[in-house]
């Protein structure tokens, strides 16, 4: 490849063309030739095509079978339809905990304390070694983690894994106490530190946690927003916007927008989006409010999953669908067709299919 006018295309252009392939197609693009071959090890590559992904949001729910023990993963894109792919790669029966930019930090089933990383596009996946953490300091009430956290930061190329709950002592209930355990990809290992928290967690809340501004996001059940600050460490609360209430058959949700964060609230006949435009003065902006008229049967079981500024995904018990914004119509894209043993919004979270390495 050259930039010589002689029928050729500019190796820009070459770049530009692969980094919107799909991943499964830029890697089969690999076998051409000696530098396609080097482009998935190549950072400015990486990051061109990482950055043009980021912008293609999709859904990501676990379709489980009320006959069968085994379940399917299956990615909902508004472009690109619907595809199914297996965590087997990871040769172990695994829950999905989070998700950010394209990795997934999965928990293993039958052995507690076993967490991965992993990248399903790619199926490069990382085992994180097991926290320093005493037999007889556990999590509050069943052992596990109350909230599970990913950070995944575009421009460095690194991640921290964040678990944190309640502490009980061997035989005693939980007094409060906050254990927070945060992974760094780069060094390899684990730090802790100890915090007190009042909060109770919905299983929708613990799984909307929303990665911005270098911190984690998750909504509380006492109308507030719990933030971790992964620079300093510190937890602090951040207020919603003043408009937005629960109760009266209200629901609020907590999801990203655009590299924004983003509250939705639904009622029986409307459906409201805030952006947090000013991080630091937290300064919410009601930016649409849709009507739930067409989708007026489905309002009680319908939970959002991920949005753009052009589309937002929500799901119900057996369905997936799409609003576009722009032309204020709803669509179906995705249904199950028989019994599932839980409702895809139970296992639902969004997704976006990168090339991110999780080394």
């Amino acid at each position: 490849m050259n930039s010589r006018g002689d029928g050729f295309f500019p190796d820009e252009v070459i770049l530009q063309i692969l980094a919107r392939l799909p991943v499964k197609s830029l890697f089969m693009c690999k076998t051409v030739c000696k530098l396609w071959y080097r482009l998935s090890a190549d950072k400015y590559f990486v990051q061109l095509y990482n950055d043009l992904s980021v912008k293609n949001l999709m859904v990501l729910v676990e379709v489980s079978e009320a006959s069968d023990s085994k379940s399917r993963l299956i990615c909902v894109d508004n472009l690109s339809g619907v595809s199914e792919f297996s965590l087997d790669f990871l040769k172990d029966r695994v829950k999905i905990r989070a998700s950010c930019n394209g990795l997934l930090c999965c928990s293993s089933i039958p052995d507690k304390g076993v967490y991965y990383v992993c990248n399903p596009m790619t199926r490069e996946f990382r085992l994180l070694p097991r926290s320093r953490e005493r037999p007889v300091t556990r999590f509050y009430p069943d052992g596990e983690a109350t909230l599970v956290g990913l950070a995944c930061c575009s421009s460095s190329q690194k991640f921290n894994v964040v678990l944190a709950g309640y502490h009980r002592s061997f035989g005693h209930r939980s007094d409060g106490t906050f254990i927070c355990l945060v992974f760094d990809s780069e060094l390899n290992r684990w730090r802790k530190f100890v915090s007190f928290q009042d909060d109770h967690f919905t299983h929708m809340k613990r799984n909307q946690v929303v990665f911005v501004n270098g911190s984690l996001h998750w909504l509380t059940g006492s109308s507030c927003i719990l933030v971790l600050d992964l620079h300093y460490d510190i937890w602090r609360k951040m207020s919603l916007p003043g408009e937005v209430s629960y109760g009266s058959g209200n629901r609020i949700y907590l999801l990203e927008s655009d590299g924004c964060l983003s509250v939705i609230q639904i009622s029986d006949a409307w459906l409201n989006i805030w952006v947090l435009k000013d991080y630091e003065r937290e300064e919410w902006h009601l930016a649409d409010r849709v009507s739930l008229r067409c989708v007026r049967g489905l309002v009680p079981g319908i939970f959002p999953i991920s949005q753009t500024g052009e589309y937002v995904f929500l799901a119900t018990h057996k369905q997936v669908l799409v609003y576009q914004r722009k032309k204020r119509v709803w669509k179906v894209m995705y249904s199950v067709n028989n019994s599932s043993a839980l409702p895809l919004w139970f296992s639902a979270h969004a997704f976006r299919s990168t090339i991110f390495s999780c080394y």
